[in-house]
């Protein structure tokens, strides 16, 4: 009697422990937030692109919060929608380049998403490949990624930017050292450009949270690289992600 009371305890306790588990993983799950916050059909097709990313070994939890942030922010869902897919091409690219340039060897998430950034700011592939065989063996290049893509963003041609860095690199520098450098572009190549912050390799912790304080109004994706536009319908502003256009003052998802 004693011991089936026991197990009738431990029973009940692992069922509401199951309860209590079920009930909040639709709160934390990506999947389910997406559906709540886009239409039907589009978060549908939202999620079978970041699937189709997983499944191709890509940072898909980055997709995820990619579109949980815009959508807080209040981008349109057909931009989202275009975002995501043209995000998910992106990381492709830069995921190839990477590792043929390497020989095979793979390349990180964090190397995958910064080499995405990079080409999101007008860096092509053959420079992430370029860098790929330049740098010493061993050495991460998530955080020179994003500086290319800062440094370009702010006005500097790409291969000058790849050049800077690759010096930068055989030189040893550190991150810290390459993140140091977008502030230091000479006046003529920031100009216009003086008032957005340096991108840097910091921003890769924000993307570790997928859809880490989305809810809040993009409170949490504070130092991504990816900045969101007005949202669409709000006069000139609203420019569609990843199409290029920037508004004033915003940058380019």
């Amino acid at each position: 009697m004693l011991r089936s009371t026991r197990l009738l305890a431990a029973f009940g306790a692992a069922t509401l422990l199951a309860g209590r588990l079920g009930a909040q993983t639709p709160a934390n799950d990506p999947s389910a937030r997406l559906r709540a916050v886009l239409p039907p059909e589009v978060a549908e097709r939202v999620l079978a692109r970041i699937a189709e990313a997983r499944a191709r070994e890509l940072p898909a939890a980055a997709l995820e919060n990619r579109a949980l942030k815009f959508a807080a922010r209040g981008v349109a869902p057909a931009d989202i929608e275009h975002s995501v897919s043209e995000q998910a091409n992106r990381m492709g690219e830069a995921k190839r380049a990477l590792t043929q340039a390497r020989g095979g060897q793979r390349a990180t998430a964090d190397e995958v998403e910064a080499g995405a950034e990079a080409m999101r700011q007008g860096v092509d592939g053959a420079a992430v490949s370029a860098l790929a065989r330049s740098a010493p063996s061993g050495r991460s290049l998530a955080v020179p990624l994003y500086v290319i893509g800062s440094l370009t963003d702010r006005g500097l041609p790409s291969d000058e930017a790849l050049k800077r860095v690759q010096a930068r690199l055989q030189a040893r520098a550190s991150d810290a050292e390459l993140q140091a450098m977008p502030a230091q572009l000479p006046a003529q190549a920031a100009a216009g450009q003086s008032h957005r912050p340096a991108e840097t390799g910091r921003a890769l912790a924000a993307t570790k949270r997928a859809g880490a304080g989305a809810a809040g109004a993009g409170a949490g994706a504070a130092g991504r690289p990816a900045n969101v536009p007005m949202a669409s319908g709000a006069g000139s502003a609203g420019a569609r992600p990843g199409t290029g256009q920037r508004p004033a003052g915003a940058g380019q998802p």
